[in-house]
C-alpha cells in the first residue's frame, strides 16, 4: 500500500520534526497551485492544504460554478466545480511522498467533496458529524450524523481500494474556536474519533485548538493523548494542535507571539502536527507569502522548543477528569456512537456554550477565571457532578462575554 498522509506525519514525527500546515484556499487554480508549491518549498516540515470555498461547503454548487464562469472571487478552492481534469492539473508535480495534501472544507454533508478528492487521488481530509454541524450548518444534527457515516464509509472503502490508507482528522477539539472549556473539546474530539473508527477509518488525527491558558492547554493535549490511548487503541492516530481560532491579535508582534505559543504547546505535549495562522488573520484572507512566513516561524520555534524526550500523557488533571466523564456518559447512551452523540445533545450531556444551533441545548456557559483558564460558569445538564460546581454565583453577562472573546487578542497585543 502506498504511503499516505498518516505515514508522512508518523515519519516526520519520528525524525523529530513537527509538521506545520496552513489553512490555505484560493478559487483561482494558478494561485492555489502557487500556494501549494510555496508551502512545499517553505523552510519547515510542511503538509499542503486545499481549503474549499463556502459555496461548496454548504452544497451550493450552482453558485460556485457561476462564480467560476463570471470570474467572481471565491474564499476557497471549489474542488467539486473545477472538475477532475482541472484538479489533476492543480496537483501535477505538487503532491508526492515528501509533501501530502489535505482537503479542508467545513461541510456537514461532505459526500461530494469526498468523491472529488478521491477521484483526484487524494486521501486526507477532516471534519466530523458534530464539529461540522453545530458551528457551521443549519441542518439537523441527525442528518449530519447520517451524512458523515456515509462519507466515512466512502472514504474508507474507496481510499483503501486505491491502495492508500485514508486519513481523517476530527475537528471536534475546535468547536466554535473559543470559549468552550477544554474538557468538552477533548471529549468531542475523542468521540468523533470513535465515530470515524466505527465507520471504517483506521488512520485518524485528533484536534485541539489553543485556548486562553498555556497551562490548561498543556493539560488538555496530554489528556487527549491519554484518552486516545484508552479508547482508540485500534487505530493509528496522531494529535494536531490549532493556533488560536478566536479573535486574533491585530499587531504583527501579537500574532507572532500567539503563534509561537501554539508551536510551543504542540512540541511540549508531543503533538505531531500544527495548523498555523498568520499575522493577517484579524484583517483579511492571508497571502501566500504571509502563510509561508507563519509556517517558517512555527517550524523554527518547534525545533528550538522540542524536548529531548516526549512528555507522557496525563490522567491526573481536571481536564482529563471532565473529558473522561463526558466520553463515558455519552457512550453509555447507545452502542452506536452516532446515536449516542444524538442522545447526548438531546439530554444536554454535551452542550456547547454560546452555540445557537437548534440541536444544542444552550444551557451551559463558560467564563475565563482569574488565572486565564476557561472554566464552566454553568454546566446545565452536563454530567459533571462532583467535578464542577453546577453554576457560578453570578451569570455571564454580555459585557463579560465580549471581554472574554477579546481576552487573547488583548493579552498578545500587549493591552493588558
Amino acid at each position: 500500500m502506498a504511503a499516505g498522509f498518516g505515514d508522512f506525519v508518523a515519519d516526520t514525527a519520528a525524525s523529530g520534526e513537527l509538521v506545520v500546515q496552513p489553512r490555505m484556499g484560493f478559487g483561482d487554480v494558478a494561485t492555489m497551485r502557487a500556494g501549494l508549491f510555496a508551502t512545499k518549498r517553505a523552510r519547515a516540515a510542511t503538509a499542503g492544504t486545499i481549503t474549499v470555498d463556502s459555496y461548496t461547503r454548504v452544497g451550493d454548487l450552482h453558485s460556485a460554478a457561476a462564480a467560476l464562469v463570471s470570474g467572481a472571487a471565491l474564499n476557497g478552492y471549489p474542488l467539486v466545480s473545477h472538475g477532475l481534469a482541472t484538479n489533476q492539473e492543480l496537483l501535477r508535480g505538487v503532491r508526492d511522498a515528501t509533501f501530502p495534501v489535505q482537503v479542508r472544507h467545513g461541510s456537514a454533508n461532505p459526500g461530494r467533496i469526498f468523491e472529488a478528492l478521491l477521484d483526484v487521488g487524494l486521501d486526507a481530509t477532516e471534519g466530523g458529524p458534530v464539529s461540522y454541524c453545530l458551528p457551521y450548518s443549519r441542518i439537523p444534527l441527525n442528518q449530519a450524523v447520517d451524512h458523515w457515516a456515509r462519507g466515512c464509509e466512502l472514504l474508507a472503502t474507496r481510499g483503501r481500494a486505491a491502495g492508500r490508507e485514508p486519513h481523517l482528522e476530527t475537528f471536534g477539539g475546535c468547536l466554535l474556536g473559543q470559549l468552550c472549556p477544554p474538557g468538552q473539546l477533548v471529549a468531542i474530539s475523542v468521540l468523533e474519533g470513535l465515530f470515524f473508527q466505527a465507520h471504517g477509518l483506521r488512520d485518524i488525527s485528533l484536534s485541539y485548538a489553543q485556548q486562553t491558558s498555556l497551562e490548561q492547554d498543556i493539560e488538555a493535549v496530554l489528556a487527549l493523548r491519554a484518552l486516545a490511548e484508552e479508547f482508540l487503541a485500534g487505530v493509528r492516530r496522531h494529535v494536531v494542535v490549532y493556533a488560536y481560532m478566536g479573535v486574533y491579535p491585530e499587531t504583527p508582534r501579537g500574532a507572532a507571539s500567539l503563534l509561537t505559543a501554539a508551536a510551543e504547546l504542540a512540541v511540549r505535549t508531543g503533538a505531531e502536527r500544527l495548523i498555523v495562522k498568520t499575522e493577517a488573520e484579524s484583517q483579511r484572507i492571508p497571502t501566500i507569502e504571509e502563510n509561508v512566513a507563519a509556517l517558517e516561524l512555527a517550524g523554527t520555534v518547534a525545533r528550538a522548543a522540542r524536548p529531548a524526550v516526549p512528555p507522557p500523557s496525563r490522567t491526573d488533571s481536571q481536564v482529563y477528569a471532565e473529558a473522561r466523564r463526558l466520553v463515558e456518559a455519552t457512550l453509555e447512551l447507545h452502542p452506536d456512537v452516532g446515536r449516542a452523540l444524538l442522545r447526548a445533545f438531546k439530554l444536554g450531556y454535551l452542550d456547547i456554550p454560546y452555540c445557537v444551533h437548534p440541536d444544542n441545548r444552550g444551557a451551559a456557559r463558560s467564563h475565563i477565571d482569574g488565572d486565564g483558564a476557561l472554566r464552566w460558569a454553568d454546566v446545565g445538564a452536563l454530567p459533571l457532578d462532583g467535578l464542577v460546581a453546577r453554576r457560578r454565583s453570578r451569570p455571564v453577562g454580555s459585557a463579560e462575554l465580549l471581554d472574554a472573546l477579546h481576552y487573547v487578542q488583548r493579552r498578545h497585543d500587549g493591552h493588558e
